[in-house]
């Protein structure tokens, strides 16, 4: 065992754990569990228990560090290039350490998904599944721009969002059916898988060396890392005008006012951080690429706040 996890300190191996799950994921993923989670409980007029957030959480957690430890697993000599930081690629961890890893908290998403009931489990396994198929051979769906994006959004998008409004649901009803999701879940359902494909396609930008010289053919490669930036912005756009005018819309169980002001703020902070990237330099597209996180994170904040006071 002290091969598999060994490193010069205890404090290095959790520090390079921490590279391995890929802090902004982790940060998204745990913000989706929160949010949804209070949206549900508002909707329901149900009070708060930590128990079945925290199994919920913990089981999603695990689910996001298979997938993107899989990822890197399978992309070591392409992170060389593209992120020589991360724990693999630098050598921080060995090969056997990132396989136990992701068997390990694989099975722990499923197991801990299983105990929760039928919609955790189904959307903790139908994510996995899709990450399997996203980074593994021979399928290795990420080779293919269009299902590489249908695989990132469709996760983080539609199967975590009504997966988890389900799950939590059932917990404060008892008895749901899809017929039942809200308006207001579907809003949000759309917002993220529409930001989810700008994130999808952005995060190719900088790693177009690596990518092109692995034959990963990505839409940057394809046409342009402008173009991209570009058709990334105008997505982005379009979500938050969309929940803009679902404020206009006074949607049912969401307050409009601040539903309205609260997504007119960071359009307007997108688009004068847009104007400072620089496309030539890599350090400044990774930048934006992490601002553009943020957005998404911050979304899980607006979100269960205008459901809260709706």
């Amino acid at each position: 065992m002290s091969k598999v996890f060994g490193l010069q300190s205890q404090g290095a191996w959790l520090y390079s754990l921490w590279k391995f799950s890929r802090p902004h994921t982790i940060i998204g993923t745990s913000l989706s569990a929160l949010g949804l989670y209070f949206i549900a409980m508002a909707l329901a007029n149900a009070n708060f228990a930590v128990i079945p957030l925290l199994a919920a959480w913990i089981a999603c957690l695990c689910g996001n560090v298979y997938i993107v430890g899989l990822n890197q697993l399978e992309d070591i000599a392409i992170d060389k290039i593209n992120k020589p930081h991360l724990p693999l690629a630098s050598g921080d961890f060995s090969l056997l350490t990132g396989k136990s890893i992701v068997a390990i908290t694989g099975i722990l998403a499923l197991i801990i998904a299983m105990t929760q009931g039928q919609y955790l489990f189904g959307m903790v396994a139908v994510s996995l599944a899709i990450g399997t198929a996203y980074s593994l051979p021979p399928i290795r769906l990420k080779r293919f721009p269009f299902w590489a994006a249908i695989c990132i959004f469709s996760v983080r998008g539609a199967i975590v969002n009504l997966g988890l409004y389900l799950h939590y649901n059932s917990l404060f009803q008892q008895t749901v059916n899809i017929p039942s999701i809200p308006v207001s879940i579907w809003l949000l359902t759309l917002f993220v898988l529409v930001f989810t494909f700008a994130i999808a396609i952005f995060k190719d930008i900088p790693d177009m060396e690596g990518d092109a010289q692995y034959n990963i053919s990505t839409l940057s490669i394809q046409l342009g890392k402008k173009a991209v930036f570009k058709i990334s912005l105008w997505v982005i756009t379009v979500c938050y005008l969309g929940m803009i005018v679902a404020g206009l819309l006074n949607i049912s169980g969401v307050n409009s006012i601040f539903l309205i002001f609260s997504h007119i703020i960071p359009l307007v902070a997108m688009w004068w951080r847009s104007r400072q990237v620089n496309l030539e330099d890599r350090i400044s597209i990774a930048s934006f690429y992490q601002f553009i996180w943020k957005l998404f994170f911050i979304e899980y904040l607006i979100f269960p706040t205008a459901c809260l006071l709706g």
